[in-house]
């Protein structure tokens, strides 16, 4: 059993396989417990679901802040509420996909299941690139810092605009390369169905071509979290499981979301600030505090402080106000 103590990127290997069963729990639990049929979630549901996940990934943060103590504690938290702030704006592209591909309430939370799966594996590739990449050279970390920077700013400009779905690239691709049914099969990504000379062979549905979609967008989502989260610790332990905790219960609150993600219409400002912050504070530590630490609580404090009065400011200025899209 002395493996289990083997240090595996700067962390005891029981840590890492005591997250990995806590995931497969939750995702055996989820999948073959609440969801062993397609349906629709009702906002309520979504809600208590949403409170149980954030519940658990809080009770991990604790024992995080006890096991490896409250620095690492205090960046776990950091950046679970940053990715989770970020994850509204995803739920709103998410949401524009499924309506997109005219996808049925009821078979969309298979989707996100099946594409929260995939930014499991996809989001530890990122972040062990981006371990390797800081490891070797300290000056990547203000390479993020500036990117986080120029995003942060880029976004407290810029106009808003829709993603143009229809005429993303890897739609094309794939309709070029793959057969795909026009009409919809239930929850099924792929179905068999007969060519024009009359044979069976397989073909994508809408569904696959969202979740393809879906999980792009994650990608692109996370060119600007991963970063983000790197500013603040580069222990690879804390940035997975904060990232990782976020993400799985983005699920449970989309249903939530999708249907009032026009309320927080003003969060973006606030997320920018955030990423602004986030990549000063990297430059501030190294050339003007001489290489000390920044505070950890003060970045914990600055953080949810920005996205708490974005959240305020979002639904005070949106009260009264109908809803953009649907779900």
């Amino acid at each position: 059993m002395d493996f289990l103590f083997y240090d595996w990127l700067g962390t005891p290997a029981w840590f890492w396989l005591a997250f990995a069963g806590l995931v497969f729990v939750l995702t055996a639990f989820d999948l073959g417990f609440l969801h062993k049929e397609d349906r629709e979630m009702g906002i309520v549901e979504s809600l208590r679901l949403s409170v149980f996940y954030i519940a658990i990934a809080s009770v991990f943060g604790a024992w995080v802040w006890w096991a490896k103590g409250s620095e690492d504690g205090i960046a776990y938290f950091t950046g679970y509420f940053i990715e989770k702030a970020l994850s509204i704006d995803n739920v709103f592209v998410i949401s524009m996909i499924f309506g997109f591909f005219a996808i049925a309430p009821k078979y969309q939370y298979r989707a996100l299941l099946w594409g929260i799966m995939a930014v499991i594996v996809l989001r530890g590739l990122m972040i062990a690139g981006g371990v390797a990449l800081v490891s070797q050279a300290h000056w990547v970390m203000y390479i993020f810092a500036a990117f986080l920077v120029f995003t942060g700013v880029k976004m407290l400009f810029a106009k808003e605009q829709d993603p143009d779905i229809g005429n993303n690239p890897v739609i094309r691709w794939i309709s070029r390369h793959m057969r795909v049914t026009k009409a919809h099969h239930e929850e099924h990504f792929f179905v068999r169905e007969r060519n024009e000379a009359g044979r069976l062979v397989w073909a994508a549905t809408p569904l696959f071509l969202a979740l393809v979609i879906i999980n792009l967008a994650d990608l692109v989502f996370a060119v600007d979290s991963v970063p983000a989260i790197f500013s603040i610790t580069t222990d690879t332990f804390i940035v997975y499981t904060s990232n990782i905790m976020a993400i799985l219960g983005l699920r449970a609150l989309y249903f939530a979301l999708a249907a009032m993600v026009h309320r927080f219409h003003y969060l973006k400002y606030a997320l920018a600030l955030v990423l602004v912050f986030i990549g000063a504070k990297i430059l501030v530590a190294d050339f003007v505090m001489g290489g000390a630490k920044f505070p950890p609580l003060i970045s914990l404090g600055v953080t949810l402080a920005l996205i708490a009065g974005g959240v305020g400011w979002s639904l005070w200025k949106t009260r009264g106000e109908e809803p953009r899209i649907g779900h």
